[in-house]
């Protein structure tokens, strides 16, 4: 009996230890089951304005993706605004040697959408010039021309800082070419903010105007921690969704 009470509690002691080991391991890393791992973009369109624009939008939080003929004729986008995905087309054709600059529209919750669309006859200078969006008021873009040896990812976040404030934080980025660029806006706001910089050796993002890293990429997470300008300490945390 004295050995069955010895072993006993023992036995409940390795119980609980097994319990404790198991409940404190780490929960997986996120990542975007969805996302593409290659360029759609082909190689016949990287120095025109044809093909693959990929960005992030703020007002309220989402990623567009427009196909300007890029492995056919079509000419479409599809844009996800807060989880509901809107489908858009446009029917302005391409000519060959000039810029793009077309309305794309599209139904949101049964209201019509326009978002007008430029591009440089080369492809550069990619953005968003008007946009009319039906409960997102002051939507602001960052695009980026996706080239057959540059994959795109979209990147959706928060940040908080310790004035205190809070808001979204969106970005696009290449790990091929090292460079980002996206927006920032404060909860309850109309106007965002604009940042970019480079993706360093460390895999952290190094904003071109402060020289400071404002996160650091693990996989398909961005988390970090930096002091702004007013010397209000800043943490970022998002996730690719595109």
């Amino acid at each position: 009996m004295r050995i069955v009470k010895i072993i006993l509690p023992v036995l409940i002691l390795i119980a609980a230890f097994i319990s404790c080991k198991k409940d404190s391991t780490p929960a997986a890393a996120y990542t975007c089951a969805t996302c593409k791992t290659t360029p759609d973009a082909v190689a016949a369109n990287d120095a025109s304005n044809k093909g693959i624009y990929k960005g992030v939008i703020i007002g309220s939080s989402g990623t567009i993706k427009f196909d300007l003929q890029n492995n056919g004729t079509t000419i479409t986008a599809v844009m996800v605004l807060d989880g509901v995905t809107v489908n858009l087309t446009s029917s302005v054709s391409i000519v060959a040697g000039q810029p793009y600059v077309a309305p794309f529209t599209g139904t949101l919750n049964g209201q019509p959408v326009s978002i007008t669309f430029s591009v440089s006859a080369t492809g550069g200078n990619p953005v968003v010039t008007t946009s009319s969006i039906p409960g997102h008021p002051g939507s602001t873009f960052t695009i980026i021309k996706e080239t057959s040896t540059s994959l795109i990812e979209a990147f959706e976040g928060t940040y908080s800082t310790t004035k205190p404030e809070a808001g979204t934080f969106n970005l696009t980025l290449s790990r091929s070419l090292k460079l980002f660029g996206g927006r920032s806006r404060k909860n309850g706001d109309t106007t965002s903010n604009s940042f970019k910089g480079f993706i360093n050796t460390s895999s952290q993002l190094i904003d071109s105007s402060s020289g400071k890293s404002i996160g650091t990429l693990n996989g398909d997470n961005l988390d970090g921690n930096f002091v702004d300008g007013g010397g209000a300490t800043v943490t970022v945390k998002g996730k690719r969704t595109f």
